[in-house]
């Protein structure tokens, strides 16, 4: 039951990054069967034979490993199968478990294309370290040593397999992608203000109350680092900033818009998301409210998501509105992304994360947590190890556990540790899903 939907997941990463979709099979002559096999395994390509297997065996639920199975499905080998393999990794024969030496086979041009692209070690694509290792020793080492535990990455596409795959299949764009915007270019992603408030957005790399640097660099990179600002502080109780978005075309009926916020005002100041939908009979759009962000945390960047379930064209309005209390700074937004994916349920924000690792302080409880079946639940995160991380999901009593179903049915939590780049299509978050069995229980 968990494959099923880490499987689901997956094919939602293929949409926000590439062209590729898939469907329910309804009687085509060739067709993709997954089924629970031994092992994670896929053929190479359209084998045109009808019905074509792929596995997602036991542990192979992960949703980095279901995107390689498929990658092999689209006409993907290994990338340590290329023709070039050696000039980037030399493997140790002698490592190698006995009749397993077929998995490091190369392959000709005739048979595999590179598609012009370089040798990636980040590619999901890519074996690790200790593939079919006979001991403990490696049994690929890689010709740069910084990447000899690079390779083997079952997080997401890297940014090489994003481009061979839109290359061999003439993606010119994404499925579910529709905007992305870290305010780096004057023309602010095509965004304008309105002319129908008290005061501007302003792009700025800073501001004397914070925050000091842009979320997508973080200060790190000198002469670049922009974001929008709201000043409060020189604005009147009530008055508004109007910043809205270039002209959007939905294609599923929902949104979700994920952007970071930071606060250097007052706490009673808020942000107000609205849509702005165009008809034939309304060719200045509705303006509808979606979300009041209120009692926003005063200095630091917060993730914010907001879900949107939009049918017609239509604009993203932030709007800033100063509050009652004495402010000194004002609001900023950065790194926007808007998709046709569902947002989040939930974000747990830790400050101050790289302290907690190795440290005997590093055992951390996450809020409680709400379900939208209404469970309630608890994460348990171990960062006390240097080099390995645990995270628990934990159902917890909750305010509604006289009207839910015990043991909990069938329940699927998906904890994702959040890359941070700036554009949702490059990001490899680290991402795992586990799914409730009523049927394994345990006596108390």
């Amino acid at each position: 039951m968990n494959a099923k939907g880490v499987i689901l997941n997956a094919f939602e990463r293929y949409r926000l990054k590439t062209c590729i979709d898939f469907k329910p099979w309804t009687g085509e002559t060739n067709y993709i069967s997954v089924i629970k096999g031994s092992g994670c395994w896929s053929s190479v390509g359209n084998r045109r034979v009808g019905r074509q297997e792929l596995s997602i065996g036991a542990n192979c639920d992960r949703i980095a490993t279901v995107q390689h199975e498929f990658l092999h499905a689209l006409g993907f080998w290994h990338e340590q199968s290329r023709s070039d393999r050696d000039d980037y990794v030399k493997i140790m024969w002698d490592r190698i478990q006995s009749g397993r030496e077929h998995n490091f086979n190369t392959y000709s041009d005739d048979v595999t294309d590179s598609l012009n692209v370089a040798y990636d070690y980040t590619s999901v694509m890519h074996y690790s370290k200790t593939a079919f290792q006979n001991g403990t020793e490696p049994t690929i080492v890689t010709r740069i040593s910084d990447f000899e535990d690079v390779i083997g990455q079952r997080m997401d596409f890297s940014d090489s397999d994003l481009l061979k795959l839109n290359r061999l299949y003439n993606c010119s764009s994404s499925l579910s992608f529709m905007d992305s915007c870290n305010f780096e270019l004057e023309n602010v992603c095509g965004m304008i203000q309105s002319s129908g408030d008290n005061a501007d957005w302003q792009r700025v790399s800073q501001v004397p109350r914070g925050p000091e640097s842009d979320h997508s660099n973080m200060g790190q990179c000198q002469g670049s680092g922009f974001f929008m600002h709201f000043d409060t502080s020189s604005v009147n109780v009530g008055n508004t900033a109007v910043l809205e978005s270039r002209t959007l075309y939905p294609k599923r009926g929902f949104q979700c818009l994920q952007f970071y916020l930071y606060n250097s005002g007052s706490e009673s100041d808020q942000l107000n998301i609205y849509i702005r939908e165009y008809s034939a009979d309304n060719v200045d759009g509705n303006l509808i409210l979606v979300e009041e962000i209120k009692e926003i945390p005063i200095g630091s960047w917060q993730l914010y998501h907001v879900t949107l379930q939009v049918t017609k064209k239509f604009r993203v309005v932030f709007e800033g509105r100063k509050g009652s209390g004495a402010s000194l700074g004002g609001l900023s937004i950065d790194d926007i992304n808007l998709s046709e994916t569902r947002c989040p349920h939930h974000t747990w924000h830790i400050r101050n994360f790289t302290e907690f690792i190795g440290s005997p302080n590093g055992t951390l409880y996450s809020p409680p947590f709400y379900s939208s079946k209404g469970y309630a639940f608890q994460i348990f995160l171990n960062l006390a190890d240097v080099t390995n991380a645990g995270i628990y999901f934990h159902l917890i009593s909750g305010a509604n556990d006289d009207q839910l179903q015990w043991p909990c049915p069938w329940q699927q939590a998906t904890m994702t540790l959040l890359d941070q780049n700036p554009d949702i299509r490059q990001r490899m978050s680290n991402q795992r899903s586990i799914t409730t069995d009523p049927f394994m229980t345990t006596g108390l």
